[in-house]
This record gives C-alpha cells, structure tokens and sequence, in this order.
C-alpha cells in the first residue's frame, strides 16, 4: 500500500476492508503499460463492504507482490 492511496483511502473514509473486497469481488476494467518502467498496472472495479463502488490501481513489483497504488470512489 502506498502513501498515496493511504491517503486517498483516507480522503474517501475507506478502509483496507473495502479494498480487500474490492479485489476479492471486482474485475480488472483497464491495464495500462508504463512507457518508462514497463510495468503493468490493473484497475480493478468492486465494491466497498457497503455496495459502493470504487476502483482499486494496483501493480505488481518486481519482487512479485501486489502493490496498491491508488484507490478512488466511482
């Protein structure tokens, strides 16, 4: 979990909860390729603990864990 979707999570009073069922229950909408990096970051739809919606940025590293790099409400 980065700073920032720390902070984005607080911004929108969501928890890890609700991120967690935002992944365990949504579906990737979009991979988006960095130019520089490389890397492939996925944006996930769900749904918060209470029907919300929001969506979930997440990345994997290089050392094969999953990284939260932002979430917002939809």
């Amino acid at each position: 979990m980065t700073l920032h979707a720390e902070e984005e999570m607080s911004d929108d009073e969501l928890s890890i909860f609700d991120v967690e069922r935002s992944l365990l229950t949504g579906e990737i909408i979009e991979r988006q390729k960095d130019t520089q990096t490389g890397e492939w970051k996925y944006l996930v739809k769900g749904q918060t603990v209470t029907g919300d919606e929001i969506v979930v940025v997440a990345k994997i590293s290089p050392i094969g864990k999953l990284v939260i790099v932002t979430v917002y409400r939809v």
